[in-house]
């Protein structure tokens, strides 16, 4: 999980370990790039917005390098067409909008890992 809110961070991780789901949590570009590519991930859930970076940016570096998942759930407050389109175009599977309900969160995750 890429996230800079450690609200967010606490409520989901919980939600996803409780799940049987092992979790690893990154609030910043680098952090994303050190977790992507130190091991293997199976589904990441990504903010667009972080302290040091757009997050579709370092998504794209990562697909570029060969170490990005092959499932990205995005994650953002803005609900725009053009952010959901861009997201969609950066490879994700599924665009949330913030504030994103645990229901969703677990829907989501349990289609995309079907």
């Amino acid at each position: 999980m890429v996230e800079d809110s450690e609200l967010v961070t606490s409520a989901f991780r919980v939600l996803l370990e409780d799940a049987g789901h092992r979790v690893t949590v990154a609030d910043s570009v680098k952090q994303m790039h050190d977790a992507a590519t130190g091991g293997e991930v199976d589904l990441m859930l990504l903010d667009l917005t972080l302290p040091d970076g757009n997050g579709l940016d370092a998504l794209n570096d990562l697909r570029r390098t060969g170490a990005a998942p092959n499932i990205t759930v995005a994650m953002t407050g803005d609900d725009q067409p053009q952010t959901r389109e861009r997201c969609i175009e950066a490879g994700c599977a599924e665009v949330l909008i913030k504030p994103v309900s645990i229901k969703e969160l677990r829907r989501t995750i349990a289609s995309l890992l079907a």
